[in-house]
């Protein structure tokens, strides 16, 4: 349908080769004035999240009490140190993803996941909405064992809801962690710095219960 190698998962033998410098990226969250590297505080997590496009994603978590810093980025891929350009022509093997830092004794993991699976369709496979390509698959990059357990119940849970609706199967990657590129400068809380730029994420209408 799509006709080009951008719905095509990469190999690492056709990736690009990339580049041994990280991209430089601000020091402090452009909303919230919170550092956008780490070391974070004592006592904070961190997941990864990938739902599509990152400029919208990445505001629906800074938005949340408890959430202490969050930053557009890649994951997922081959590619190290991938320019945005080159995620784009789906060389790399990234997704674009949100790296969300929280305080887990003010917002619960599950609260987390909620926003996850109810403002995007996990369904769709290398794309989202008009957005396609492998860098738009859905995932969730852990890196607690913790968040790999609750994150694989949290599927099956959503899967139930979706399922009597016609949806299809939940192709979300759940993952360790391996590697977080950050994104360039002008991605980082994109949607703070242009509040009518692109955003194609809204609640689904499809409430996910949570974890019993």
């Amino acid at each position: 349908m799509f006709g080009d190698k951008k719905t095509v998962m990469t190999t690492p033998e056709d990736a690009l080769p990339g580049r041994g410098e990280a991209v430089a990226v601000p020091s402090a969250h452009f909303v919230n004035d919170n550092p956008l590297v780490d070391p974070f505080p004592e006592g904070t997590e961190t997941i990864v999240f990938g739902m599509g496009c990152f400029w919208g994603a990445e505001r629906r978590f800074w938005q949340i009490p408890g959430v202490f810093t969050t930053s557009a980025g890649y994951a997922g891929g081959v590619t190290p140190n991938p320019s945005y350009e080159e995620v784009c022509s789906g060389r790399t093997g990234h997704t674009e993803v949100v790296m969300v830092v929280y305080r887990p004794d003010e917002v619960f993991f599950d609260d987390l996941l909620r926003v996850f699976w109810e403002t995007h369709d996990p369904t769709q496979g290398y794309r989202q909405g008009n957005d396609v390509g492998t860098q738009y698959r859905s995932a969730i990059y852990t890196t607690t064992d913790g968040q790999v357990d609750e994150a694989k119940r949290s599927l099956d849970i959503y899967q139930a809801e979706l399922t009597p609706l016609g949806f299809g199967e939940i192709t979300t990657e759940i993952e360790v962690l391996d590697e977080y590129y950050y994104a360039e400068d002008y991605h980082q809380q994109y949607l703070a710095k242009n509040p009518h730029g692109y955003d194609c994420h809204a609640n689904t209408g499809i409430v996910y219960p949570g974890l019993d």
